[in-house]
């Protein structure tokens, strides 16, 4: 036997399913107004292809160089470290110069003597002259003063070089930074001796870093100057910056078969950069060729490789009616920008669903509510 509380409850469900379905109804209908799909389109239109080429690459120094003496020596002073940043001229290492200035004070000494000697020398020499005139002195002897005193001024010259050679010396008993930049290796200590050509410190300069990436020879003759990247670091994972062709240069390796290509980051807020820090970069090359694209949003890729587009078939449906979507099957090419080339299947000026296009099915009422231009 039904009982009035249980029949009371059955009326209950039965009232609470009711509304459900009528909530659910209200739900379908504003999605799907008079059986219409709401739907965003965009046109096929024919433009500039773009051919966006992935490449890898790493931050380099525009100066990179490893100090050296000029002279042997005993390392007696070192006024760096590895990491410090130094300017133009800064003193960086000084040998012991203790020898080369006994040098230099021996040079000056004979310079000395050399110019007391051309002085008396030039001395005598006026002097006879003032006796030819009386004929108090013979001529040979005259000629022979005058040679000396030629020969005395050029040994003051001899000496006054070698005052400055030893000079020379002396300064370069004292290596100093020939560029901007940071000291990135030491490679001797306090005490070594060193000879002319031994590496004391590495010095890498960091301004105007460039970021070199190796291309595949095929490329080469699409570089253009005003050819454009858009450059990721990892050490700056959440920005890009825009980057510019600096140059290319034309010389392919032998064995990668590949060639340099030297860019340079445009942005005024410039990244925090070191020299070998990797690169990742988008290089976007001018086809030679005009082509079809549309969004890449249009596009419904199939398991078995098939690639379609829905495309409105009747886009100026009288008011009141709701045009309709058929499939295209397309080839597509070239990937850009968020674009697509379509090489077949598809007609300048049609227009394709961009947005709504998951559950559409030929014929199907749609209706526009945005363009890709709003």
């Amino acid at each position: 036997m039904n009982s009035p509380f249980l029949h009371s409850m059955s009326r209950q469900r039965q009232l609470l399913c009711a509304l459900l379905f009528s909530a659910l109804s209200l739900k379908v209908g504003l999605v799907h107004a008079n059986n219409a799909v709401i739907v965003e389109v965009g046109e096929a239109r024919e433009q500039q292809l773009v051919n966006e080429v992935p490449i890898s690459g790493s931050v380099s120094a525009s100066q990179i160089a490893l100090l050296s003496s000029q002279v042997a020596g005993l390392v007696q002073r070192i006024h760096v470290e590895a990491g410090d940043q130094v300017g133009a001229g800064d003193l960086l290492i000084e040998l012991d110069s203790e020898l080369a200035e006994i040098a230099l004070d021996g040079a000056r000494a004979s310079a000395r003597s050399a110019r007391e000697a051309q002085a008396d020398s030039q001395r005598r020499f006026d002097e006879a002259q003032t006796l030819v005139s009386r004929n108090a002195i013979a001529a040979s002897e005259v000629r022979g003063l005058e040679s000396q005193a030629r020969v005395d001024a050029a040994s003051v010259q001899v000496a006054d070089a070698q005052v400055r050679q030893r000079q020379a010396e002396l300064q370069r008993h004292k290596i100093t930074v020939p560029f901007d930049g940071t000291l990135s290796r030491k490679l001797v200590e306090v005490g070594e001796w060193v000879t002319p050509g031994t590496d004391l410190l590495e010095l890498v300069s960091t301004e105007q870093l460039r970021i070199d990436f190796q291309l595949a020879q095929r490329f080469y003759p699409l570089v253009e100057d005003s050819a454009t990247l858009n450059i990721r670091f990892d050490a700056h994972p959440q920005r890009s910056f825009t980057g510019k062709v600096i140059n290319k240069v034309p010389l392919s390796s032998s064995d990668a078969r590949t060639f340099l290509l030297r860019t340079q980051i445009e942005d005024a807020d410039q990244p925090l950069l070191i020299p070998g820090m990797s690169a990742h970069a988008t290089l976007r090359l001018a086809e030679k060729r005009r082509g079809i694209v549309v969004n890449r949003d249009a596009l419904r890729r199939y398991p078995d490789g098939r690639v379609s587009v829905w495309v409105v078939a009747d886009a100026s449906a009288e008011e009141g009616e709701n045009p309709t979507v058929r499939e295209l099957q397309v080839e597509t090419g070239l990937s850009f920008a968020g674009q697509v080339e379509i090489r077949s299947g598809l007609e300048e000026g049609q227009t394709v669903v961009t947005r709504g296009n998951e559950t559409l099915r030929d014929g199907q009422a749609v209706k526009i509510t945005a363009t890709e231009s709003e």
